[in-house]
């Protein structure tokens, strides 16, 4: 009887295992995208907000929560009930004059975000080894390129899906710095 209860409680144990290496298998560019949302320059706007206004704005977490919550949502139901994207959504609502105006748009803020990417990652470079910033956000940005242009799609997206462990980084800091949980609350 002890032997069938311990095989079927290793048999539980692989079927968990395996069912949990089947599910990370399946996690894919979604999980990339949402890691890529905090990007350098968004960690940097974050350390630079905490140091000068501390708890401060915790509040807004009440009201830009749920808002950014449902702006994922409603994006994600758009894309996947009709099986394209937001600019092609777009073009078949509006003018092209509006969504071309829209895309140009879109298209500077990224160009703006990614310089903004590289500059920090520079910054935070040169803070760690020393040298030039100039340099340093040179050669990022022939770094991405060159991995974007020769190192196929399945073989870059597998790398960046496992990169964004890093993420969990956070929750090693929370544990180990002193957080004050009462003005945290409170603010």
């Amino acid at each position: 009887m002890r032997a069938t209860k311990a095989r079927v409680g290793r048999v539980r144990q692989k079927g968990l295992k395996h069912s949990l290496i089947e599910a990370a298998s399946e996690l894919g560019p979604g999980v990339v995208t949402g890691a890529a949302d905090d990007d350098p320059s968004g960690i940097a706007t974050y350390s630079q907000a905490g140091a000068q206004f501390g708890y401060g704005l915790l509040w807004t977490m009440i009201l830009t929560y749920p808002l950014m919550t449902a702006v994922q949502l409603v994006s994600g139901h758009i894309g996947r009930v009709t099986g394209a994207g937001l600019a092609k959504n777009l073009a078949d609502t509006f003018p092209r004059s509006v969504v071309t105006v829209l895309v140009a748009i879109l298209l500077i803020a990224n160009i703006m975000n990614i310089g903004a990417d590289l500059s920090a990652m520079a910054a935070a470079t040169e803070l760690v080894i020393g040298g030039r910033t100039r340099v340093f956000v040179f050669l990022f940005a022939l770094l991405s390129v060159a991995l974007q242009l020769f190192v196929p799609y399945h073989q870059y997206a597998r790398v960046l899906k496992w990169l964004t462990l890093s993420l969990f980084a956070y929750v090693g800091v929370l544990l180990l710095v002193e957080v004050d949980w009462t003005a945290a609350f409170w603010a």
